[in-house]
Formats: C-alpha cells, sequence, structure tokens
C-alpha cells in the first residue's frame, strides 16, 4: 500500500447577519486536489446562505474533489438541501468530485425522504471520503 504526506491548511469563517446574530461556523481544510467544508449548527433557511457562500469560493479554486463534511449539522432544512443541489449541479457540470459524509442520522433521514442519497455520493466518514 502506498502512503503520501499531505499538508492540510485550515481556515473558519463564523458569518454574521444584519441582527449581529451567528449564521453559521464553516470550518475550511485545503487538500491537495480540493477542499473539505464542514458546517457547524443547523443549516436552515437563515444559515444557509452562508454555506452557499463558502461552497462558491471553494468552487472558485477549482478543485478536483469538494468534500461536505456534515458531522456538526444536527438539522438540515430544504434550503440546506437547495445549497447542496446546487453545488452538486455546479461540480457535475465542471467534472469536480462532490462527497458528503459524516451524516447524523436525522440528516440522513432528510435525505433519503428527499430520495437525494441515490443523487449525491454519501459516505460514512472523512476517509472514505478522500478515497471516493
Amino acid at each position: 500500500m502506498r502512503t503520501r504526506a499531505v499538508q492540510v491548511f485550515k481556515s473558519s469563517t463564523t458569518i454574521i447577519n444584519m441582527s449581529g446574530a451567528t449564521e453559521l461556523v464553516v470550518d475550511v481544510e485545503t487538500l491537495p486536489d480540493g477542499f473539505i467544508l464542514r458546517p457547524k449548527g443547523d443549516v436552515d433557511m437563515a444559515r444557509s446562505p452562508a454555506l452557499r457562500i463558502k461552497l462558491t469560493e471553494a468552487l472558485k479554486g477549482k478543485p478536483t474533489r469538494l468534500v461536505v463534511d456534515l458531522s456538526d449539522v444536527p438539522y438540515m432544512d430544504s434550503s440546506g438541501l437547495a445549497t447542496l443541489i446546487e453545488a452538486l449541479q455546479t461540480t457535475r457540470k465542471n467534472k469536480i468530485k462532490f462527497i458528503v459524509c459524516n451524516l447524523s442520522p436525522r440528516v440522513r433521514s432528510i435525505l433519503e425522504i428527499a430520495r437525494l442519497t441515490t443523487v449525491f455520493t454519501v459516505v460514512d466518514n472523512r476517509e472514505q471520503a478522500l478515497k471516493a
């Protein structure tokens, strides 16, 4: 089995809305072939624009892989799903791998009800996302 050294750069962004309320923290890790985005908190109508901004910024970097780690997302509504679907459409047009990992049972259930587990590449953890 071959191994290689991987240099990872991390950044974190907290976006504040006009009323001063915290919308969403999104950690971004830079990988040799792309990015891992890790939102922290509910991704709902009020907070999904923050995730959309970070996804758009990451896609401007023209990665070959974009991973969304949802381990710290306890809840996602339809606007959060729409944000992920928009990113999926962009990645497909640009031949970028788009992987979603570490879904909580509640978020997995939402994706299953919407039948999106058949549309997204969904894996259990980050290691699998890096190999997908």
